[in-house]
């Protein structure tokens, strides 16, 4: 197999400050790049993970709203391992956060639970 990891996941957003401040203010992602992109009104902020994973986070004028959650074709969600699911949604309840019931993956025996970023992208929060 030629595919070694996932590098990143790409989201557009509709407000930039809003979506800024809750991947690096409240979940805690590190900024590597911020660049503001003229020629097509955008930002273009590229965020790290622990383990060299990042998500590109993305401003357009006027994106369309995504169809419907979460069975749109195309992504349907974006999974981060967690070390406990439970303290993990605490965490986020605490700072006003909406966090479904922890659940448990059928297959694998794992703790797994969903919330959504301020465009209402499902993320999910899966217990390593």
């Amino acid at each position: 197999m030629f595919l070694k990891r996932i590098h990143h996941v790409a989201i557009i957003c509709s407000d930039y400050a809003v979506s800024k401040a809750f991947y690096v203010d409240l979940l805690g992602l590190e900024v590597l790049a911020e660049h503001y992109r003229e020629a097509r009104q955008s930002y273009k902020l590229d965020l790290a993970l622990p383990d060299g994973g990042q998500v590109e986070l993305f401003s357009f004028p006027s994106p369309p709203p995504r169809p419907s959650r979460p069975e749109a074709r195309g992504l349907r969600h974006l999974a981060f391992v967690v070390d406990d699911v439970a303290a993990t949604k605490a965490w986020l309840e605490a700072r006003g956060v909406a966090v479904e019931p922890v659940r448990v993956d059928e297959y694998t025996g794992k703790r797994f639970t969903f919330f959504a970023d301020p465009d209402g992208l499902p993320l999910e929060l899966y217990e390593a």
